[in-house]
């Protein structure tokens, strides 16, 4: 899976997990508009648990993809050591930017992955409103906008390791 589908010469993994972020936002929206307009607890629950699991299983795909089959995202920015992408300052910006990421890269499973779980375990089911709310409420919204950074800080890697290149 050396070449990807957006025609940017990322990995196919990479150029998935980036389609992935585009679309996570949304879906992630609709789950809070279904449980603070429509009051669709169970919708929501449903939609959040799939949400985590795909992307559970994306990032680990992701993950195994850039460091075992690639040797590290370096070798998937710079496929050529003879002729890299990036070097010098470009490259130095580019893993800055890496770096910023994976701060909400990192965190965002763990919060999310802790908001799932608490609410798993303390809604009743079918999930109602309950002595959790007010926690689950902040916990919810930390995650989505930690979600968020990761998805705006993935897509601002990608850009200026492939796209802002390409120019």
């Amino acid at each position: 899976m050396n070449n990807g589908f957006l025609g940017f010469d990322a990995s196919f993994m990479l150029d998935f997990v980036v389609s992935a972020l585009v679309l996570i936002v949304p879906v992630m929206l609709y789950s809070l508009y279904v449980v603070k307009v429509q009051k669709n607890f169970v919708l929501h629950r449903n939609l959040q648990v799939v949400l985590g699991a795909i992307l559970l299983v994306a990032v680990t795909a992701f993950e195994v993809d850039t460091q075992w089959v690639h040797g590290g995202w370096e070798n998937i920015v710079n496929k050529s050591p003879e002729a890299p992408r990036l070097s010098g300052e470009a490259f130095s910006h580019v893993q800055k930017v890496l770096w910023f990421h994976l701060i909400f890269a990192v965190s965002t499973p763990l919060l999310w992955g802790a908001t799932l779980f608490h609410a798993l375990r303390k809604f009743p089911n079918p999930p109602l409103p309950s002595t959790h709310s007010k926690l689950h409420k902040r916990l919810g919204w930390l995650s989505t906008i930690d979600l968020v950074m990761t998805s705006t800080t993935g897509l601002w890697f990608y850009y200026a390791a492939f796209i802002a290149t390409a120019v």
